[in-house]
């Protein structure tokens, strides 16, 4: 049982359900901050500054702080949540049949005495099959697209529209775990004692 209690800084069910997946305790405390873009700011830079942003923004004292923001690049351009079903189609006619890069940024933030941080960004490529537009438009009409970066889902539907992949699978999903499990390392933390508690009772008989 870890003296600390964990804060998950994020609302999106795909981070919570990968770090319950690993059977850990902790609480969600969703960060809203200003996400635009800075001028001439590249794109793995933003990302890192978001998820750094969000850490601090909820850090309090026996507390260690876990944010992340995804984003999907393609052609050197973030494409964010789509504002709209016709940006989401919008979005996958252009990466239909084409490699993109899905970077997430992953900050942890331990805020005893002075404040300790650890922060890393995660390239992970894939592959959009050949789709048509009547391909697109069905999956949009799901509504699954509406609130993903780049405008799919690798763990929904969209993994229907996934051919291939380069890289880590849950950094796709919007958190990469062995990543993550490397900060904790940094900050001198084991990311498994956040257990829950039914699993710490067990640890203990």
């Amino acid at each position: 049982m870890h003296p600390l209690n964990l804060i998950l800084a994020s609302g999106s069910p795909r981070r919570r359900d990968l770090l319950a997946g690993l059977g850990l305790d902790f609480a969600v405390r969703p960060v809203d901050l200003d996400e635009s873009v800075l001028p001439g700011e590249e794109p793995a830079v933003y990302v890192e500054r978001l998820a750094g942003e969000k850490a601090r923004a909820r850090a309090e004292i026996g507390e260690v702080v876990l944010a992340a923001d995804t984003i999907v690049v393609l052609d050197g351009e973030i494409l964010g949540k789509p504002e709209d079903a016709a940006d989401a189609r919008r979005m996958l006619s252009r990466m239909q049949g084409r490699w993109h890069t899905v970077l997430t940024a992953v900050a942890l933030v331990l805020p005893e005495g002075e404040e300790e941080e650890a922060v890393t960004v995660v390239s992970t490529r894939v592959r959009i099959g050949a789709l048509s537009a009547q391909q697109i438009a069905i999956y949009v009409a799901t509504g699954e697209p509406l609130d993903k970066a780049g405008s799919y889902a690798i763990q929904g539907r969209g993994a229907l529209l996934v051919e291939e992949i380069d890289g880590n699978y849950t950094n796709v999903v919007g958190l990469p775990l062995p990543a993550t499990a490397r900060l904790f390392g940094q900050l001198g933390l084991e990311m498994t004692e956040f257990g829950t508690k039914a699993e710490r009772g067990r640890d203990s008989k």
